[in-house]
């Protein structure tokens, strides 16, 4: 389709408008409950999204061709009578969907949600979810389209379900063909395509504290003799003498093979413990580091970092994890600074460095964090689109 209408529900910072407008797409309604985004979408996109869907009636609506939605993942009601899949759906905002599908026919539905919706209540909500698009008349897939944004080169794990419909009800048992291309593998990515290499501003660079425990755990990853560590390290368990009754068998087994991990390399912990002032600056949760690349990079330096509060996380730099709430902002080992906004930005393909029509993000940047690990990926929806609309 080279030129088409679209709507867009649950439309958070417009992750599916930039994707449609790359397509040819025009919008032409938009809704949205959070008033920080309502913000940013009237400031990029010159129209209002401060609408709740609940409220629209779905013969209102204008004209359109395609429908977007990441909308929410509920559970559909077990209980009452369950006259029809109308009445299962009742209550959730997939409802908001399939009245307006009802209504509309929409030639074509493009829709995101979370990975597990697949196996969500037991299976219940898929199953609930592909039972009402046939019903109404689309072809979908045959089995659920898992992509994410590391398939198309773009350095981020991160797995969400992608629904495709078209409006076929004469072919409704013909499953669609989605024709992507040749994906990338996880290996194929590098962390530095998004990145900076410049200066940014100097807030984003680690403090001094986080600069010592992470030099501190960068010597004990030097100084082990074991470098594919398959445990989380647990400093406070190096010397445990207590007893394993009682733990659960996961906590139980970490625990020995810290126990291990120390009687292997007693002398070089013990200096290093030393070193450290047996680690009583630190925080609790900086008692304990997670490697997780194998063999891969040689220093923590040279891979992606999280103070989480499972300890300090350590991955190789080929792919950012998913940006989500963005609690723990990932650290760039290399540069001993956090991800800018700027830079999330770039990992949910959003078009910050256009030269024509920039994207802006919101000016407070936990907020413009949190819209970005919330919204869609432009250019995971808009491959997906594409080939949909070839169908």
């Amino acid at each position: 389709m080279e030129q088409f209408k679209f709507i867009d529900l649950f439309s958070g910072i417009g992750g599916f408008h930039q994707a449609m407008e790359q397509l040819g797409g025009e919008c032409v309604f938009a809704s949205e409950i959070d008033k920080f985004c309502n913000a940013q979408y009237e400031r990029n996109y010159g129209m209002s999204s401060d609408i709740n869907i609940r409220d629209v009636k779905e013969e209102e609506l204008p004209a359109f061709d395609v429908l977007c939605a990441g909308f929410p993942c509920q559970a559909f009601s077990k209980a009452g009578k369950q006259q029809g899949l109308e009445d299962k759906t009742r209550g959730t905002l997939f409802f908001e969907i399939v009245r307006i599908l009802k209504h509309h026919h929409t030639p074509y539905i493009v829709l995101e949600n979370v990975r597990n919706l697949v196996s969500h209540d037991n299976g219940n909500t898929w199953r609930i979810i592909q039972e009402s698009l046939r019903e109404l008349g689309y072809r979908t897939t045959a089995e659920p389209l898992i992509l994410s944004p590391h398939f198309f080169g773009i350095p981020q794990i991160r797995e969400r379900v992608i629904i495709l419909g078209k409006y076929d009800p004469d072919n409704i048992d013909e499953p669609l063909n989605i024709d992507l291309g040749k994906l990338n593998a996880k290996e194929d990515n590098s962390i530095y395509s998004v990145l900076e290499e410049r200066e940014v501003d100097k807030s984003y660079y680690i403090s001094e504290y986080e600069e010592m425990v992470l030099q501190a755990w960068d010597e004990f990853y030097q100084g082990i003799n074991l470098k594919v560590i398959g445990f989380p390290v647990w400093a406070d368990y190096f010397k445990y003498k207590g007893t394993y009754d009682g733990l659960p068998d996961w906590k139980a087994g970490f625990i020995k093979k810290n126990v291990k991990l120390y009687e292997d390399n007693k002398e070089f912990i013990d200096g290093w413990l030393k070193k450290y002032n047996n680690l009583k600056k630190f925080t609790k949760t900086h008692h304990k580091m997670e490697w997780q690349c194998g063999t891969d990079i040689a220093s923590i330096w040279d891979g992606v970092i999280q103070f989480r509060p499972s300890g300090i996380r350590i991955k190789k730099p080929n792919n950012f994890q998913a940006l989500v709430a963005m609690v723990q902002i990932p650290i760039i080992g290399k540069y001993r600074r956090r991800l800018t906004v700027e830079e999330a930005a770039r990992l949910q393909s959003f078009p910050v460095d256009d030269e024509i029509k920039p994207f802006i993000p919101d000016d407070n940047r936990q907020q413009a964090y949190k819209q970005f690990g919330n919204s869609v990926n432009v250019e995971v929806i808009r491959r997906a689109a594409e080939a949909l609309f070839k169908n």
